[in-house]
């Protein structure tokens, strides 16, 4: 049987995604994988390219720009490995991290999903990677930065989950949609990606489903995958994004907790998520670097 499947969504990023596919085709050894590119009506000829230079990858070409949520779902219709892996086209795979990732969840039956550490460009770590679900208290703590006043404080830090040891092996909430895996039995099981989210959030919900239906998910910090963040398709569009960043946690609140909290709970999330919004959208107007995501905390 087919071990893995590697889905990359991508759109108008060739740079990003070539390099992606020879870390991995490099640095993937001693297990099975397909790879499917799902291009989302690319015009830098990313599709033809990638099938020129890498011709085991399939590649889907959508004649219109689906968005990442409908196009990742495209692709994992069509895996047939026993694992799947929804994998961001900026990111560089190091050192056989995707076989680490299988070998782990062979060895770990109770594990429905696990993740790599994703690593800036610079080597820090993307605490993104091992996150709790966005409760209110989680998403009042990380709004009012209490998180990174008190980095050590499981009850301030509830959300990143920066008091967890960046290189042990921890059960968590939910993993970073960048480098997702999960075993298709359990997604033939829960469903796949929501498509009631555009761009983000996706691998919240997603996490909170597979956890909801009594599995575990692992952040697994042997295997190291760079992830340069907000340079893949994701630069395009840079307001959108952080609009629909924002967007996500309404949806995602709205979904699995609204009704567990009173109203005025719910007001001051909404309060607190559209003003984070507006606070993103003003200092990415005055910063010079104009890209979304790319420093992750």
């Amino acid at each position: 049987m087919l071990e893995l499947s590697i889905i990359i969504v991508n759109y108008n990023s060739q740079k990003y995604l070539i390099n992606c596919l020879q870390s991995i085709y490099q640095n993937t050894k001693d297990i099975s994988f397909e790879v499917i590119v799902v291009d989302n009506a690319s015009s830098d000829d990313s599709a033809a390219i990638v099938a020129r230079e890498f011709p085991k990858s399939q590649v889907i070409k959508n004649d219109h720009n689906l968005g990442f949520i409908k196009g990742n779902n495209i692709g994992l219709r069509l895996a047939k490995g026993k694992y799947l892996l929804s994998l961001n086209n900026d990111t560089e795979i190091k050192d056989n991290a995707l076989k680490i990732l299988v070998d782990f969840m062979d060895s770990h039956p109770e594990a429905g999903a696990c993740g790599a550490k994703l690593l800036n460009s610079n080597g820090t770590i993307q605490h993104q990677c091992k996150r709790g679900f966005p409760t209110p208290w989680n998403i009042c703590t990380y709004s009012l930065g209490l998180s990174k006043l008190f980095p050590k404080s499981k009850l301030f830090g509830g959300y990143l989950m920066a008091y967890l040891g960046p290189n042990k092996i921890n059960e968590i909430d939910a993993i970073s949609g960048a480098c997702f895996m999960v075993r298709k039995e359990i997604a033939d099981r829960v469903g796949i990606m929501d498509e009631d989210y555009i761009m983000y959030g996706d691998d919240l919900d997603w996490s909170y489903r597979i956890k909801q239906a009594g599995w575990k998910i692992y952040y697994v910090p042997e295997a190291e995958i760079i992830h340069y963040g907000g340079r893949g398709g994701s630069s395009i569009h840079r307001h959108r994004n952080i609009i629909e960043f924002h967007r996500s946690m309404f949806t995602f609140y709205n979904k699995h907790y609204k009704k567990k909290y009173p109203f005025f709970i719910t007001w001051l999330v909404y309060a607190g998520i559209g003003f984070k919004c507006v606070k993103k959208l003003l200092m990415y107007k005055l910063r010079k670097e104009k890209h979304v995501g790319s420093k992750k905390p």
